[in-house]
C-alpha cells in the first residue's frame, strides 16, 4: 500500500448497504444442497440461487401452516394429476 492514502475520513462497515427487509446471515449448507439450487437456476436460464432458496423456505413456511385437511387434499390432487 502506498503511504499517500488518507483513511482519516473512512467509515467502518460494509461498502454497500443491505437492501431493506433483508438480513445478512452466515450459515453452513451441505455442498449438494447448494449445488442443487445452482443447477435449478442454470436449468431455468439464469437467476440467483439464493433467491430460489428464499422462495423454497417461504413455501415450506406456508405449507407448514396449512391445516392437515388442506394438505391431504392438495397431495391427493397432485397424485391424481400424476396418475391421470
Amino acid at each position: 500500500m502506498k503511504k499517500e492514502y488518507d483513511f482519516r475520513r473512512g467509515k467502518r462497515g460494509p461498502v454497500l448497504s443491505v437492501a431493506k427487509g433483508k438480513t445478512r446471515v452466515t450459515i453452513r449448507l451441505d455442498e449438494d444442497v447448494v449445488e442443487w439450487f445452482r443447477e435449478q437456476v442454470d436449468a431455468a436460464g439464469g437467476g440467483n440461487y439464493q433467491s430460489l432458496m428464499n422462495q423454497a423456505l417461504r413455501e415450506f413456511i406456508k405449507r407448514s401452516k396449512e391445516p392437515l385437511e388442506s394438505t391431504l387434499r392438495r397431495v391427493i390432487r397432485e397424485e391424481l394429476r400424476k396418475a391421470g
